[in-house]
């Protein structure tokens, strides 16, 4: 039987107020957005669909392929029936909205779809002053939060967080969180576009409407209690030909900081054939060979890989992100 080959992918942008111009300039996205607030790399939720960019089946919606191999997802998977992550880039020029996303049990009962959102960040770059904001300060009640809303307060009763280049953060649903002006990161998340906003600087859009909040919902889903983002990074491991670091571990995902050096033999290192993988370059470039094709690929592609993709070498300097479910 012959085993699939891996392939790029092209993704969906969005044009949010907050964005700004790096993902073109950084990492080659030639989409026609001003601002370019994210690109949805590796998607199948129909807000935003990547569409398959090299191979037999160029041209095809990422969704329209599964449902048609879903023996791509493999085992571990293909029983949901449908890619359980979505991976973004995200430019952040002016500060996000306050938000929070609900679990999975919310999500299925009160909004009638599959998955809640937890999600990580792994900054890719950080201006000097760049910070996040991730969940409260100190202990708060429902009642209190209210009365910040109304005071307009809410800001003095969050966490911020300095970032830089490198740092990983992983917030679970329920955590109120932010990212800040002047980041650019990638998110791995549950394949989920549910997102409460609970306060939006009184900022107006174009129409010079002020964006709806979720106020309610959004006090439904948090999680009250002061938290520390929880340390998920590994130590760097040196193998033959490249190096791996585990960014973040989770019941929904696994990413992975895989820094190629020359040439690795992907069979050799491939931590699972059971499952999908999407590879994200975030830096350099390099070559995927298999015994019948090359792929080559640059900063900025995002690349799946099938689950007993027919890969059997990676060559070349660069960084990726890898993504399993």
């Amino acid at each position: 039987m012959t085993k699939p080959e891996p392939f790029l992918l092209q993704p969906a942008g969005k044009d949010y107020l907050w964005g700004g111009n790096r993902l073109h300039t950084l990492f080659g996205k030639q989409l026609p957005l001003q601002p370019l607030a994210e690109t949805w790399e590796c998607s199948t939720h129909p807000d935003g669909c990547s569409i398959v960019a090299s191979g037999v089946d160029k041209g095809k919606s990422l969704s329209e392929v599964l449902q048609q191999h879903p023996e791509f997802l493999g085992a571990k998977t293909s029983a949901t029936g449908d890619l359980p992550v979505l991976i973004k880039l995200i430019d952040a020029a002016k500060d996000l909205s306050v938000q929070v996303h609900p679990d999975d049990a919310y999500a299925q009962q009160y909004e009638h779809e599959p998955n809640g959102k937890t999600e990580m960040w792994y900054i890719l770059e950080a201006e000097p002053e760049a910070s996040l904001i991730y969940g409260f300060s100190k202990p708060m009640q429902p009642e209190q939060l209210d009365t910040c809303l109304k005071e307009n307060t809410i800001l003095s009763y969050l966490q911020k967080i300095p970032v830089k280049k490198g740092d990983v953060f992983l917030i679970p649903a329920g955590t109120v969180h932010a990212i800040g002006a002047g980041i650019v990161l990638a998110e791995i998340q549950q394949r989920s576009n549910l997102t409460y906003r609970l306060y939006d600087y009184n900022r107006t859009d174009a129409t010079g409407k002020k964006r709806p909040l979720h106020i309610e919902k959004a006090k439904a889903v948090i999680q009250f209690s002061a938290s520390q983002p929880p340390k998920t990074k590994q130590p760097m491991q040196q193998k033959d030909g490249y190096q791996v670091q585990c960014l973040c571990k989770c019941p929904y995902f696994c990413t992975t900081l895989l820094t190629i050096q020359t040439a690795c033999d992907w069979t050799d290192y491939q931590p699972d054939s059971d499952t999908f993988q999407v590879l994200l370059c975030i830096s350099g470039s390099g070559t995927m060979q298999t015994k019948e094709n090359a792929l080559s690929f640059q900063k900025g592609d995002c690349i799946f890989l099938p689950a007993h993709c027919a890969m059997e070498t990676l060559t070349g300097t660069a960084e990726l992100l890898q993504i399993t479910g």
